[in-house]
């Protein structure tokens, strides 16, 4: 509890001693009324001093407001226990409701502490701790061990690993040497690294993730701004029917007043929308909170309310549903030993950057001595020649070699394939692939079952490869060889003669363009990557794509819970209104209706802050 929270607990248990303590007094009433006024000041108070303040402001239809009419009326009525009693449950209320918003934001909060406090800036005449905001591009920066990455920069001394479970959810923490990017907000666990700060502070990962915290609450959905709308006019209507029970029963049939304004005081209870104001906007915020502790950042709840109308979700093929990362997957030698043909080309591709090369010189696990590569020419969207231990070799794809007047077996090619060559005569070939990950299939499973079963795939490379990645994974639509305005009116096509909510799943650098045409765009393992934190809707900061079945489970439990909410606390105060019109409901009902209702509405929104995987 903070110190707020623990003043108004001291007070509801002096205002609660009080009234107990004047429940023996009833032989002095004089003594009890006393008593009894003094537990209700203690406890009302500062509701009773907030309606007037309001009502001077011109805010006079609130829950400060009703309370406080409801009270006075029933001390006006000689009701002092039930005025006291009505006072003490709602502060207890309203501290429940405290702690729990508190409990919902406590997750979002831990996103908060990313924030470096400092960054050490290494100069000629020593080192000085500054603010981050004072850091320039290309500054070097010194983060010791235990020590926040205050900004983004690449590593240019030491080799350590960060831990980037603050940004990305996951756990395990991420090696980096020489070179390597550091992203701000990381935790250094290792040794000491020189960074070299390649962004200011205010276009650094830390600081657009926090400012996409912050902005989440402004994006309302549907839900809340209905219950707004609904609790302006609802208020001053039920007002105006508590007015209309205390009067005319009593001015057009005579009868008792008393009666009648007890009733009208009753009804005034249990109007108070409190349970519907608190609970729907808490239930959004503890799915955003819940998100959150996987890693997943979403702009706002109006997002939730989309993702859990989903009925197509469309995925970008390379590095969302793959790794992005080429891999050798087969060696096909003819008249030559696997081993070879791999060395070989390996020794032709060593002077290459391109990631295709050097997928091919990771996969050769031999020493790589270049000095036995001679006259190497490398011809861009072709290949590589060379001369390996004096021997002419040839490495790219089929019409590079038949360029090359070198004749190749027909192959179809359903994958990246490296064609080898050895002294003008084609000697095998070697698969590429960009290899699906590991937990693509079982998300599309879980998608599935939850009953989204139109899932397809845009991508830019070849329907070959793209139909390879679909046929491991079950997804039947696939738009391919798609150039980014190609995919962006795809998109849109899809989207239009969809009846539900739109979903694109992109990696969050050249997919920005579609992520932003979406329904909701939804940018994964985007650490770092700015046009995905500003395009998206929903970030997904680690890799997993598992993350997303998380995300529309718990969009979809939202959902349930903010209707669930709505349903009980309409359902019950209707109930009681009318009970307490008819004069078979009496204050403590009304207290119950009011604040317990409310109570147990927060409960229900509190589930959200534990959905964890694997529930539906």
């Amino acid at each position: 509890m903070n110190k707020r929270q623990k003043k108004t607990l001291f007070r509801i248990v002096i205002a609660a001693s009080v009234f107990v303590f004047s429940m023996f007094a009833g032989k002095l009433p004089m003594l009890q009324i006393i008593l009894l006024f003094t537990a209700y000041l203690v406890c009302g108070g500062d509701i009773l001093f907030t309606a007037v303040r309001k009502i001077f402001t011109g805010q006079i239809f609130d829950e400060e407001f009703l309370m406080s009419a409801a009270t006075i009326g029933a001390i006006a009525l000689g009701e002092y226990n039930e005025a006291v009693m009505v006072m003490l449950l709602y502060q207890t209320g309203e501290l429940f409701q405290s702690v729990a918003v508190g409990k919902s934001r406590k997750s979002i909060k831990e996103l908060m502490k990313i924030k470096p406090d400092y960054a050490t800036l290494i100069l000629e005449d020593g080192e000085f701790k500054l603010p981050p905001e004072e850091i320039n591009v290309g500054d070097i920066i010194l983060v010791l061990p235990g020590e926040k990455v205050p900004l983004d920069g690449v590593i240019t001394e030491g080799r350590t690993s960060f831990d980037s479970s603050s940004l990305t959810g996951e756990s395990i923490p991420i090696t980096a040497d020489y070179g390597d990017r550091a992203v701000s907000g990381m935790i250094n666990l290792e040794s000491p690294v020189k960074i070299k700060v390649t962004a200011p502070y205010e276009e650094s990962t830390v600081a657009k993730i926090l400012q996409l915290v912050e902005q989440s609450a402004a994006n309302k959905s549907v839900s809340e701004k209905f219950i707004t709308k609904f609790s302006r006019k609802y208020t001053p209507c039920v007002f105006a029917a508590a007015l209309i029970t205390a009067l005319i029963p009593p001015i057009m049939f005579g009868l008792p007043f008393s009666v009648w304004v007890k009733r009208a005081l009753v009804f005034l209870i249990v109007s108070c929308p409190c349970a519907l104001v608190i609970s729907v906007p808490l239930t959004f915020f503890g799915g955003i909170g819940a998100a959150s502790q996987k890693g997943i950042l979403i702009k706002g709840s109006n997002y939730i309310e989309r993702l859990s109308k989903t009925h197509c979700i469309a995925f970008d093929k390379t590095g969302t549903l793959t790794c992005g990362k080429f891999t050798v997957t087969e060696i096909n030698s003819q008249g030559i030993e696997k081993e070879k043909l791999l060395e070989l080309a390996a020794m032709a591709e060593s002077h290459c950057v391109h990631p295709i090369a050097k997928s091919i010189v990771e996969a050769y696990k031999g020493e790589i001595d270049k000095a036995r590569v001679k006259n190497v020419t490398m011809v861009s969207g072709g290949g590589v020649i060379a001369d390996v231990d004096g021997e002419n070799i040839l490495a790219g794809n089929s019409k590079f070699l038949k360029d090359n007047g070198i004749d190749i077996e027909n192959i179809q090619e359903n994958g990246t394939i490296v064609y080898v060559a050895k002294g003008g005569k084609y000697i095998g070939n070697i698969v590429i692939e960009d290899k699906v990950k590991s937990d693509a299939l079982q998300t599309i499973k879980d998608l599935n079952d939850m009953g989204i079963r139109k899932a397809v795939i845009l991508t830019g490379d070849n329907y070959g490869v793209a139909k390879k990645v679909a046929d491991k994974l079950g997804i039947k639509k696939i738009y391919a060889r798609l150039l980014p305005q190609e995919k962006v009116e795809t998109a849109l096509d899809i989207k239009e003669t969809g009846k539900g909510t739109f979903v694109f799943v992109g990696d969050g650098v050249n997919d920005a363009p579609v992520i932003a045409c979406a329904d909701v765009g939804v940018a994964m393992g985007a650490l770092g990557t700015d046009a995905a934190i500003e395009a998206a809707d929903v970030v997904i900061m680690n890799d997993s794509l598992s993350a997303l079945s998380d995300l529309i489970r718990i969009s979809r439990r939202t959902m349930s819970i903010v209707k669930q909410n709505i349903i009980m606390a309409l359902s019950v105060k209707f109930a009681v209104m009318i009970l307490s019109a008819a004069g078979l409901a009496n204050m403590y009902g009304a207290v119950f209706a009011d604040v317990g209702v409310m109570i147990v509405a927060i409960l229900n929104a509190m589930r959200n802050l534990f959905v964890v995987s694997g529930n539906k």
